[in-house]
């Protein structure tokens, strides 16, 4: 028999499982692995905390990405048709149509054709940074550089993408006393995309939103509402992880002068070093504590316990990258690491369609940081960096570093 939790069950998510929970996660590891937990709602969800039991449920086909098999009404944001019909939200022969049709314009080509716009949009930021001697370069550097590569990559106005994060920004932050009606959100969010749209509709061009408007199986194309959905998913989705990547790597380097020294040694950012690092950075480091909610389609035992089906379940990314029984020493950044596969951006049908260009987006902007601002380091003592109290991401607050200004030409 299990020994029970050295903390009562169900464990509140906020602040028990929430910013940089792993000293909890490694209490839910060793006393079973799959927990009750009860969120900031209010809504009770089981936590799936060990690796093996992760990767495993990541890909069983009786683990529902779809609200309609929860047995308690569960409604997430309560988006509407025309924001929610995309990947995230449908299991199967639909997952794997859309996946289709969104792969055809989401190619590997296409990623690798933005590498050099990713670095000239870096320098940018680098430029307007260079000639001060502080910054929080979460704001000012890891903010807007994904921002513009998936404006950019999508083919619209910049200043519509930004508009765009302001809005997700508030609807993940419910509590805010400032924040507009939900309702006002989804219809402001739901009208900048429809216009967007339009717009690109009357002015094709050689971007990825242009690709979607035209992808196509045969007689197969995307219906307006997956249009609109799966625009609204990558806008969100394009920058949001990549954000806190960015800004979590760099903390990391910073924090340790021999991992930073290993980026100054590297010629450019695409070199094996550099992406073993990044893989290392996001399986240590990643920016996502959890993965969207799952539904079991009947009762399953999970580690030492049975998950009622249409139970709401999450499965804690975070921890099972932590996990010593599956990653020696998980604490540290290894870039020999062999056969030890990370989940950083998921696995299975709903493995991140955007994992190439966050990659890419990630290590230009890591080594252009170190190589291009002199003497760069924190402004405050690593441990005392401000992470959100948030169960669904590791992400910093804020960045302030300082380092040597340089001359304007």
């Amino acid at each position: 028999m299990t020994a029970s939790l050295p903390f009562p069950e169900p464990i509140p998510m906020v602040p028990d499982l929430a910013g940089c929970p792993y000293a909890a996660y490694a209490q839910l590891r060793e006393h079973g692995g799959v927990h009750r937990a009860v969120k900031p709602s209010g809504g009770q969800v089981w936590v799936v905390s060990r690796y093996r039991d992760v990767k495993a449920l990541l890909s069983d086909p009786r683990m529902s990405i779809e609200a309609r098999h929860s047995r308690h009404g569960y409604e997430g944001f309560g988006l509407p048709p025309a924001l929610d019909a995309h990947l995230m939200n449908v299991d199967d022969a639909a997952h794997a149509r859309l996946r289709r049709l969104v792969s055809s314009a989401f190619t590997p080509r296409r990623m690798q054709a933005e590498q050099h716009h990713i670095q000239a949009i870096t320098d940018s930021l680098i430029d307007d940074l260079a000639t001060r001697n502080a910054a929080d370069l979460l704001a000012q550097y890891a903010a807007p550089l994904p921002i513009a590569v998936i404006c950019h990559l999508l083919g619209i106005p910049e200043a519509d993408g930004a508009a765009f994060q302001t809005y997700t920004r508030s609807l993940m932050n419910p509590n805010d006393p400032n924040r507009p009606p939900t309702r006002d959100l989804v219809r402001a969010m739901h009208a900048c995309l429809v216009e967007l749209i339009a717009r690109k509709r009357a002015e094709p061009a050689d971007d990825l939103l242009t690709a979607m408007i035209q992808a196509r199986d045969g007689e197969d194309r995307l219906s307006e509402n997956e249009l609109t959905s799966l625009t609204f998913l990558i806008l969100w989705a394009g920058f949001e992880t990549t954000v806190h990547l960015i800004a979590n790597g760099l903390a990391a380097l910073l924090a340790d002068p021999q991992l930073a020294q290993i980026v100054r040694a590297e010629p450019d950012p695409h070199t094996e070093t550099m992406a073993a690092l990044v893989e290392e950075l996001l399986r240590r480091d990643g920016p996502m504590l959890t993965a969207i909610r799952r539904f079991p389609l009947q009762d399953l035992k999970v580690g030492d316990s049975v998950v009622p089906g249409g139970d709401t379940v999450l499965f804690a990314l975070a921890s099972a990258n932590h996990d010593p029984d599956h990653i020696a020493h998980p604490e540290r950044i290894d870039l020999d690491r062999q056969g030890a596969g990370h989940l950083g951006f998921g696995h299975g049908p709903h493995y991140c369609l955007g994992a190439p260009l966050a990659r890419i987006e990630t290590r230009i902007a890591l080594w252009t940081a170190i190589h291009r601002l002199p003497d760069l380091a924190l402004a405050v003592p690593a441990d005392q960096l401000p992470w959100k109290i948030d169960h669904r991401q590791h992400a910093l607050t804020t960045l302030p570093v300082t380092f040597t200004p340089q001359p304007t030409d």
